[in-house]
Formats: structure tokens, C-alpha cells, sequence
């Protein structure tokens, strides 16, 4: 059961324990109440005084304590400048951007995503005269969500082009995996050989990858490179095919067709359906009456 009384009541029965020889350590400069105790003198740093004030050395200390002599030796010096050892107040160094400098610095981002660091910290400079560094920006940018990355390069799409797609995948929604089992998913793609160092990066929020203002729109590749093939079916693949030369109607009945795609048709029969990307060779009229 628990026992409620103040701190200068006395318990019956009870004899508060007495030291013979041992009187409460005296440090000038502060007292021995809770308040200050609590308040305005840390715990570490009254032991440290009080082992000083003893005769103890500053290593003796530092050893015994488990911290720097440095930190005793500042702690044990602003003692003795102005006998206080709780820690000064300070609000830290302050910030070079103000609140609207940092708007600035998140609108200028988002408008232009493609801009760089040190393009950002020379607009700040001309429109407000505060200078800042690459890292100070990135910072400020990471605050609010925007950072550095890569973008995505996809094949430009139309309006025909994304309603076509919407329309195609309505109608497949609810086909059961059976279903799906009998399509063939085909794409192809080029693999250049030589340096992407022009890719450049765009400011953008996690999770926007594929949005289309962080999307760059390319279907041309310039240089020497290779092209990849390959098809995909529920369970199964095909091999990858791989040549240097441009894919044209003629390879693409005559490889693709023939040697990789016959054999999945003839497996499946009439129930076989398969799916390309509707790119030039593969819409020529070779290739149509191969598919027929």
C-alpha cells in the first residue's frame, strides 16, 4: 500500500541514517537544491566540479568519467570565469537562406527540372544577392522532396496512342490466367555502345518516376549498338535474340517469326495470340501475311 506524505513529515519508527565523519560536499557557486540541481547545473558536470574542487586531476577525472580532458578542462575554466557550469543557451549557426529565398529556390526547381545545382544557386544570386553553395541547394531541396535523379526515357505516345491502350486493356480486365496463358508479350530494344553521359538529371519528388513531366520522350538512337529481342508467355520464354544490324520486316518474318514465334503458335494452335509493339517492321505487309 502506498505511503502519501510530504518530504518534511516523519515517519514513525523511522531513523533517517547518519555517517559518522561525512558532511554533504560544499562547491561554491551553487546550492544543494532540487531546483538547481535540476535546472540550471547538469549531473555530470556537478560530479566533475566536485571531484576538482578535491584535489583530482583533470585526467584523473576525464579517465574516471569516461569523457575527453578537453571537456573538463572548458567545463572546470568557465567554473572558476563566472562559477556557473550549466550549458549556455545558443540557437546555432545561423541560415543563409530565408523562408522566401527557399520558395524561390523550389519554384525555380520545378519550373525548369532539368536545371542544375549551380544554375539554381546562380538564379538565387542574381534575384536576391544570397549566395549559396551546390550542397546548401540540395539541401534545401531535399527539405521539401526534390532531388537529383535520372529520368525516364520512353517511346512518345500520342493521344491515339494512349487511348488505343486504355481501350485494349478495358477489355482484358477480367481474363482469367488460363486466359492470359496463351499470349505472347514481344519487345525489343537497342542497347547503344556508345557513352550516356548527356543524360542529364531532373529535380523530382520519390514515387513521381513515371510521371510525365520527369519522362523524356526519345525513339531514335544515334551510333554503333545492339538490338535485343525477346518474348515472354505465362510459364515460358523464348530466347533472346541479339543482332547489330536494324531490325527490318524482312529479319523480322524470317527470324523472329520463323524461328521463335512458330514454335510457340504451333504448341497453342488457334488459341495462340501474340503481342508486338506495333513498330514499323513489324506492321509491314511481309509480315502481315506471315501472320495470317
Amino acid at each position: 500500500m502506498p505511503l502519501d506524505f510530504t518530504p518534511d513529515q516523519k515517519v514513525p519508527g523511522f531513523t533517517p541514517l547518519e555517517v559518522p565523519g561525512f558532511t554533504p560536499l560544499e562547491v561554491p557557486g551553487f546550492t544543494q537544491s532540487a531546483e538547481v540541481m535540476e535546472n540550471e547545473i547538469e549531473p555530470r558536470s556537478i560530479r566533475i566540479i566536485g571531484r576538482l574542487e578535491c584535489g583530482r586531476t583533470q585526467l584523473e577525472v576525464s579517465e574516471e568519467l569516461g569523457i575527453a580532458q578537453s571537456v573538463v578542462s572548458r567545463l572546470w575554466q568557465r567554473f572558476q570565469d563566472d562559477g556557473n557550469v550549466s550549458r549556455c543557451y545558443s540557437t546555432g549557426r545561423p541560415r543563409v537562406t530565408t523562408p522566401n529565398e527557399d520558395r524561390y529556390l523550389a519554384v525555380t526547381a520545378k519550373r525548369n527540372r532539368r536545371s542544375t545545382a549551380s544554375d539554381l544557386s546562380r538564379q538565387l544570386s542574381s534575384a536576391t544577392g544570397t549566395t549559396v553553395s551546390m550542397q546548401t541547394v540540395y539541401r534545401r531541396l531535399g527539405y521539401i522532396g526534390l532531388y537529383a535523379r535520372r529520368p525516364v526515357r520512353c517511346v512518345p505516345l500520342t493521344a491515339t496512342h494512349c487511348r488505343l491502350r486504355l481501350s485494349w486493356s478495358g477489355e482484358h480486365a477480367l481474363w482469367t490466367p488460363q486466359q492470359w496463358s496463351c499470349v505472347m508479350f514481344s519487345d525489343e530494344s537497342r542497347f547503344s555502345l556508345q557513352s550516356d553521359s548527356r543524360r542529364p538529371f531532373i529535380w523530382r519528388a520519390p514515387g513521381t518516376r513515371y510521371h510525365q513531366e520527369n519522362a523524356i520522350e526519345r525513339h531514335r538512337y544515334g551510333g554503333a549498338g545492339w538490338l535485343v529481342w525477346g518474348g515472354i508467355i505465362l510459364g515460358s520464354r523464348t530466347d533472346l535474340h541479339v543482332q547489330s544490324v536494324t531490325m527490318t520486316g524482312h529479319i523480322y518474318r524470317d527470324v523472329i517469326l520463323e524461328q521463335h514465334v512458330r514454335l510457340f503458335r504451333g504448341a497453342m494452335s488457334a488459341e495462340f495470340l501474340f503481342m508486338d509493339d506495333n513498330a514499323r517492321p513489324h506492321r509491314a505487309n511481309i509480315v502481315n501475311e506471315c501472320l495470317q
